[in-house]
């Protein structure tokens, strides 16, 4: 069975506009007549052209876009914007055809025309971007907790899950596109929504997916090696992520240190940054200090300038977690929020905690859910299951340690490679896992048009040639791989089973069929006669 697609979010009351407006506020060259045609939306999927929509047509892989324009106006489009070689193709669906050199690099400023998503407006919403290889989602995600803890109706775009307010959908990609990005922050508008976490992937940037969009405040979490299927080197991947601390994209930032490339980010960063770090070696404006560690949460003290401090708890474990809920106060704060009035909203309404510690002061903690990071799936009974969604060297380092200081027992790692991405991190994960763990169960991810047995064969000859007498089981498919875990697995033992995360599904040629490794690792405890 094939994984259902999320719905885009559009605004659910749009104000349509003149198409002659639109070619004269942007001097754009037109084919056909724009009077009286007017335009509510845009999109750059024909398959979700809505009466009124504004069709882009764009160099696809296999095919130009524009090759749907037809389709496009069979669903209710009312003009194509495309560049010169689209131009023939859009020419029988008979509508108005705006021509630009780069239409993918329009968009974003035409999307925000259309959307009216204009940030200086007096109901627009504040901006808060997240960039970095990992660390994203979850600063986003508790960016968006300790906003909501505040008193404000907030919004989320990240890899998970799009939110608004109580509205929840599953994303499709990191960073939407930015027609939809733009119909996001609309309808984010329509709904009261003051405040709006976004996690911004480096293709996000490359793409123009942010396009239109300055953020108030943008956080940078750290670099490490991933990606580079879609960038030549480091140096080129960091490029990507850089032009978020230029004025043209955010008007502050803040920076973590913990990672060598943040440096680099303050170096060359063209806005005012405030720099952060939970490295004890490191200097930096603020600093996040882990204070507790439980198997529940990690409890941290944050210190800054001027003698500001404020301790928390945050629902997740390892210190790199509280490096996140670290960066995210200090993005607040650098957004003008008050540090008191963030410790004042964190002792309020507690769900999870008790309201005092066991000095009598009253606890702060970050109220936040974050779907497949770490995320607990066992029972009371039996051995630890973790789902996490990270899958690259570092993300594995880090989440093996949180995993180890908290199992008595053996760790148990779990973990395929995804095809058709970076090749070049696959023998640098096996190695990572290999020497984090007790014992090794690889298996298949998302394999997509590779063969599943090539990726199994790099990881398990780079952990064997790292660790020869590290017990390593090879096991396709994944619903065998967790059985195999479970049934090597006791009580006080820990399995980590790292890439799939959230996802609902498995990209298998091109079909994504539907799949979830929380509901396989519970379904597999069950089997094993551990009662959740």
């Amino acid at each position: 069975m094939s994984a259902r697609i999320p719905p885009v979010l559009r605004p659910e009351h749009p104000i349509a506009r003149p198409l002659a407006e639109l070619v004269n506020a942007f001097r754009l060259e037109i084919v056909g007549d724009a009077d009286g045609v007017e335009v509510s939306g845009v999109t750059l999927n024909a398959a979700e052209v809505e009466p009124g929509d504004l069709f882009v047509g764009v160099h696809g892989a296999n095919q130009h876009g524009a090759a749907f324009a037809a389709d496009a106006a069979a669903r209710g489009a009312v003009a194509i914007l495309t560049d010169a070689d689209g131009l023939a193709l859009a020419t029988p669906a008979s509508l108005p055809v705006l021509v630009v050199d780069d239409p993918r690099a329009a968009l974003g400023e035409i999307a925000a025309w259309i959307y009216r998503t204009d940030q200086d407006a007096d109901d627009a919403p504040q901006l808060f971007a997240v960039t970095g290889t990992n660390g994203k989602t979850s600063t986003a995600y508790l960016l968006e907790g300790i906003l909501r803890q505040l008193g404000l109706v907030a919004g989320l775009s990240s890899t998970a899950e799009r939110h608004i307010g109580s509205l929840s959908v599953t994303s499709r990609l990191t960073t939407p596109e930015a027609s939809e990005m733009h119909a996001l922050l609309a309808r984010m508008r329509e709904a009261g929504v003051r405040a709006v976490a976004v996690e911004v992937s480096a293709q996000a940037l490359s793409r123009h997916r942010v396009d239109g969009i300055v953020f108030d405040v943008a956080g940078f979490t750290n670099l490490s090696h991933d990606h580079l299927d879609d960038y030549a080197d480091m140096e080129e991947y960091y490029q990507a992520k850089l032009p978020l601390f230029q004025p043209d994209r955010a008007r502050r930032g803040v920076v973590s240190l913990d990672s060598p490339w943040g440096a680099r980010v303050v170096q060359d960063s063209r806005i005012p940054v405030t720099t952060i770090t939970a490295k004890p070696d490191v200097d930096a404006e603020w600093r996040v200090e882990v204070t507790a560690a439980r198997a529940a949460y990690t409890e941290f003290r944050l210190t800054g300038p001027e003698g500001r401090s404020l301790e928390a708890r945050v629902p997740l474990i390892g210190w790199h977690m509280a490096a996140n809920a670290g960066l995210a106060i200090v993005m607040l704060v650098e957004g003008g929020f008050e540090l008191g009035a963030i410790a004042h909203a964190l002792e309020s309404n507690h769900r999870d905690y008790a309201d005092v510690d066991a000095d009598g002061e009253p606890v702060r903690a970050i109220e936040a859910y974050l779907p497949g990071r770490t995320e607990r799936v066992s029972g009371d009974r039996g051995p630890s299951v973790y789902v996490d969604f990270g899958h690259s060297p570092d993300a594995f380092l880090n989440t093996l340690a949180a995993v180890r200081q908290f199992t008595p027992g053996k760790v148990i790692m779990l973990f395929g490679a995804d095809g058709d991405r970076d090749a070049t991190k696959r023998a640098d994960m096996a190695r990572v896992a290999a020497a984090g763990s007790d014992i090794l169960v690889i298996t298949d991810h998302h394999p997509r048009f590779e063969d599943p047995a090539s990726i199994r064969k790099t990881l398990v000859d780079a952990a064997r040639e790292a660790y020869p007498e590290h017990e390593l089981y090879e096991v396709s498919p994944p619903e065998a791989a967790i059985r195999t875990a479970v049934g090597l697995a006791g009580d006080g033992d820990s399995i980590l089973w790292a890439g799939p995360g959230h996802q609902d599904y498995r990209d298998i040629r091109g079909v994504r069929t539907e799949y979830s490794a929380r509901d396989e690792a519970r379904t597999a405890l069950r089997e094993a006669g551990w009662a959740e």
